[in-house]
């Protein structure tokens, strides 16, 4: 407790690489942040302009496009100006604001992703009863409490973990104030804050998961019994997309919060991280939109208005 001073900032350390490396990762790194924000923007515009899409499953979809459009820009800007040499600092209000928003934003995907499987199961195995069901209150409620749970956690563990006291020297070995980077820098036992994380993550992760593939297991059964080839492959298709979204996202966190030695290996945290920053809002846009028709001509109608608009 000797070393403890009141901390003012914290240096992240971000990638040890060469400069010319740093560079690559640069010029990488700013094409797949400019696609994250394109790409979930698109989406979002698509599915408000176009009445067809006013449904339950992209409803939920435009609240996954913002929660992913917000995690990119939470930690990605700054990591592009740490790898370019600059912004290794950040104040400690930056660094919990980081730490904050991090948390709520993952923590509100683990409740929406799991929202959408629901969906999907009342589409596919009680479709008499879908409207009825998935009305717009029952939405709106479900949407609600997705960002309520994530808020409420969120705060609740970067509450704790920002009022410990810090020891020098301030240097998060990360490339963004990270839970449990930043852990790892208090002058005091942590492991409270190790188990109400790993608590966090049974009722964000495993429980939700289980959920979901108990949702997958009747939409399964349910689709056995389709004898109709288009049905079935329209069936297939939806849910396949978001099965590739979940796959992706909670196999990633399962392995880095969960997993062993989760809380010791800095590189395994950033590469993975990075997946949670970058890869996965890059590519939940593309994989709506690639294997979605509606999601396709909804685009090539916006298209079609744009080419109309400039030749007039």
């Amino acid at each position: 407790m000797g070393n403890e001073t009141a901390v003012t900032e914290f240096i992240l350390l971000g990638f040890s690489s060469s400069p010319a490396l740093r560079l690559c990762l640069f010029g990488l790194f700013s094409v797949l942040y400019s696609a994250t924000l394109v790409g979930n923007a698109l989406v979002f515009v698509l599915i408000c302009l176009n009445h067809h899409l006013h449904s339950p499953m992209y409803f939920f979809l435009c609240h996954l496009s913002i929660v992913d459009i917000c995690y990119a820009s939470n930690n990605v800007p700054h990591m592009l100006m740490n790898l370019l040499g600059q912004g290794r600092t950040i104040s400690f209000a930056g660094c919990g604001t980081q730490t904050h928003l991090y948390l709520i934003l993952a923590l509100t995907e683990c409740v929406l992703l799991a929202v959408m499987s629901y969906d999907r199961y009342v589409a596919i195995c009680h479709p008499l009863r879908y409207a009825l069901i998935m009305n717009w209150r029952v939405c709106l409620t479900l949407a609600t409490v997705s960002w309520a749970l994530g808020f409420m956690f969120g705060t609740l563990q970067a509450s704790l973990a920002l009022h410990l006291p810090f020891c020098g020297p301030w240097e998060v070995d990360h490339y963004f104030c990270e839970i449990l980077a930043v852990l790892k820098l208090a002058c005091i036992d942590t492991t409270a804050n190790k188990v109400l994380i790993f608590a966090v993550c049974v009722c964000f992760l495993l429980f939700p998961l289980a959920l979901i593939l108990i949702s997958y297991l009747h939409i399964l059964a349910t689709i056995v019994h389709i004898h109709s080839m288009p049905g079935w492959h329209k069936t297939f298709s939806t849910c396949s997309s978001h099965l590739t979204v979940v796959g992706l996202f909670y196999g990633n966190a399962i392995f880095m919060y969960m997993g062993p030695g989760s809380s010791s290996s800095s590189e395994r945290g950033k590469v993975l991280s990075l997946f949670y920053s970058l890869v996965s809002p890059t590519l939940n846009p593309l994989i709506y939109s690639l294997r979605n028709r509606q999601v396709k001509e909804a685009l090539l109608k916006l298209q079609r208005r744009k080419r109309v608009f400039c030749s007039m």
